[in-house]
């Protein structure tokens, strides 16, 4: 006796509390409860991305088969074909489920509360609900690879949904429910519940009208021109707002599944690529900013750039020399050779300078997951032919969003800004926050940017970018066609291009900047101008007409075209010899209409040396054509610059490869 009351004494007095709490505990049945996620809104409020409660469904195998094997009447194919009708599975799957020897299988997840109803209405025992949420796009593929995807678990994957995936997901909550332990007296409840808390809503600055301005424009690139990617961003250049963002390929985020994650990429923060000519920009920038250059200082163009034993050509190099250009003009022809030696009067030191402080080769820090840094060739390993290459948009990659950030710093005065898409983040206990913008660096002056400024709409009224043109509104824009490495050879392909279009407007007060980047289109053309121009210009138009400034009636451009590229040249003509040449003779070739490089070549196959004067295509030569001369003998030739061509556009970047 005196053992049993001590043991009494010791289980009721001694450890009353804590056996109390492990019994309690015993009948407790604890669940976890999932936040509702948190909405994201465009700038005009409309719904891009919410959650909608639905239910997860299972099943415990163990209570079915007991209650088959006392006697009920349950058939586990009829269970399965039942469910599988109303969950659209097949019930060969849902079987093998059921014949497991579990308490618990999962059968589906994110299952409509209509499906759930049907599956209710069956009283199909050991099949039960937990409470699941499901992330729905309304839009659909709109700004899809903006937005992201949100994977089974409720988590952010990628896009904004990654990136403010803490923000959104909220504060998960739980229930703990006693079960009925069968005694007459009621035990103290421990109330242990948590209310979920709501994740926090998103405003974005991306306007849905001018979302669908490029969305369009998107789909009509891909439509007309098949490009393996495309790229489309748009920009308030005063302050780094993200108005409209696309890419192609594109994907419905509420299917994802269905698409691989290359073709989830967003282009416009991860696609890395030489720029060509849109680069040009920032050449010209730096050069002006640091004094080495004025928009009227002239520069020679014989159709070819010397650095050392490498020389730099434009596109039309073969047909036509443009002679003596000013800045300016170089700019508007897109001219390489001009854009080459500004490049080298402003040196390595200033322009790796002027690399750095215009953003390239770091992230710019937009507030999107997946932003690619692109790639600057080291400082120390730049040679001469780099500084010369990399000047007119070769041997560097950018992204979309760096260099529109840029070309932003020369639209707004100088100033380069952070680029974000979040303008605010409104939690649940009421309290907002702001995004404001933010100013990283002063990059040029405003002097400097209004110059480039200047020079930039003359390329849109009398240069490359004509097709941008927007009557009533003063357009500043460059157009680009890098050549693209071929991966076989590892030199530049005369196949394969990226063509690119960057402007905005008004020109002096600029509301919207647009980067139009092409990856590989096929068909007639692939220059910049010609298929950039035209989306750049109904993006730009629908923009101000939405923003309510005004354009002139009748907006149609007048320029349906880029100007004629075709010239009138002299050619070469078969020569007949003034007689049979002996051994360790030649017969001299015409040479008239031919390059520096042409001549030379076609002299070298005839073992044949040369001297030069002048500029620009063979005007004459001594000896004639058809004049018998030892080989080793030298031909004087005379070169003069066809000014009176010089309306051709040059979009095409092309220079020999390393």
């Amino acid at each position: 006796m005196f053992t049993i009351v001590g043991k009494l004494f010791y289980l009721q007095i001694v450890q009353a509390s804590d056996l109390k709490a492990q019994g309690i505990e015993r009948r407790t049945q604890d669940q976890s409860l999932l936040p509702e996620r948190g909405q994201i809104f465009d700038a005009q409020g409309h719904v891009l991305a919410q959650s909608i409660p639905v239910k997860g469904v299972y099943a415990d195998p163990k209570t079915l088969n007991d209650l088959i094997s006392n006697g009920k009447k349950y058939d586990k194919s009829d269970i399965a074909k039942k469910l599988g009708d109303v969950l659209g599975l097949k019930s060969s799957e849902i079987l093998d489920k059921l014949n497991k020897d579990l308490s618990w299988v999962s059968l589906a997840h994110q299952v409509d509360i209509s499906k759930v109803e049907q599956i209710q209405a069956l009283k199909i025992p050991g099949v039960g609900f937990s409470d699941e949420q499901k992330r729905v796009y309304p839009m659909e593929s709109l700004a899809s690879s903006v937005l992201g995807i949100v994977k089974l678990s409720g988590e952010g994957a990628e896009g904004l949904e990654l990136a403010y995936d803490k923000e959104l997901y909220g504060t998960p909550g739980y229930t703990s429910q006693q079960q009925d332990s069968g005694l007459s007296s009621v035990l103290d409840t421990l109330d242990n519940s948590k209310t979920p808390q709501k994740g926090a809503n998103l405003t974005l600055t991306l306007d849905s009208t001018i979302q669908y301005l490029v969305e369009q424009q998107l789909d009509d690139i891909v439509k007309t021109t098949h490009a393996k990617r495309v790229s489309i961003l748009a920009m308030d250049p005063m302050t780094g707002k993200i108005l409209g963002m696309g890419s192609r390929p594109n994907f419905n985020p509420n299917d994802y599944n269905k698409t691989d994650a290359e073709n989830r990429k967003n282009l416009s923060i991860s696609m890395s690529y030489e720029p060509g000519s849109t680069f040009k920009i920032i050449t010209g920038a730096a050069a002006l900013e640091e004094g080495r250059i004025t928009p009227t200082d002239k520069f020679e163009d014989p159709g070819y750039y010397k650095v050392g034993n490498r020389v730099i050509t434009n596109w039309d190099s073969d047909q036509l020399v443009h002679g003596w250009l000013d800045f300016t003009q170089g700019m508007e022809l897109s001219d390489n050779v001009v854009l080459s030696q500004v490049g080298t009067k402003l040196g390595i030191a200033p322009f790796y300078t002027y690399l750095k402080a215009f953003g390239f080769g770091t992230k710019t820090g937009i507030d999107i997951a997946g932003e690619e840094s692109g790639l600057l060739v080291p400082q120390d390993e730049a040679r001469p032919i780099d500084l010369a290459t990399m000047s007119f948009g070769q041997a560097n990659l950018v992204t979309p969003i760096q260099l529109l950030s840029a070309i932003s710093a020369v639209a707004n005065g100088g100033t380069l800004y952070k680029p974000y898409i979040v303008d605010k983040v409104a939690y649940a206990d009421g309290t907002v926050k702001q995004t404001k913008p933010t100013p990283v660096r002063q990059v040029i002056s405003k002097t400097t940017a209004s110059q480039m400024t200047g020079i930039l709409e003359k390329v849109v009224s009398d240069g490359t970018g004509r097709l941008a043109q927007i009557p009533g509104i003063q357009v500043a824009g460059k157009t680009g066609t890098a050549q693209k490495i071929d991966p076989k050879t590892g030199n530049y392909s005369t196949t394969d291009f990226i063509a690119s279009f960057t402007a905005y407007a008004p020109a002096d007060n600029p509301k919207i900047a647009v980067l139009i980047t092409i990856d590989t289109p096929r068909g007639e053309s692939h220059q910049g101008g010609t298929l950039g121009g035209p989306r750049a210009k109904a993006i730009l138009e629908g923009a101000l007409q939405y923003y309510g400034i005004p354009v002139e009636k009748e907006t149609v451009s007048a320029v349906s075209s880029l100007p004629d590229q075709t010239f009138v040249r002299p050619t070469p003509q078969p020569v007949t010899p003034v007689r049979q040449p002996l051994a360790g003779e030649a017969v001299v070739p015409d040479l008239t209409g031919l390059t520096l490089r042409q001549a030379g070549e076609a002299l070298a196959k005839v073992e044949l040396h040369f001297n030069f004067s002048g500029s620009g295509l063979v005007k004459s030569q001594t000896p004639s054509p058809g004049q018998v001369v030892n080989k080793g003998s030298t031909v004087n030739i005379k070169f003069s610059p066809l000014n009176e061509q010089t309306n051709t556009s040059s979009q095409s970047q092309k220079a020999n490869s390393p």
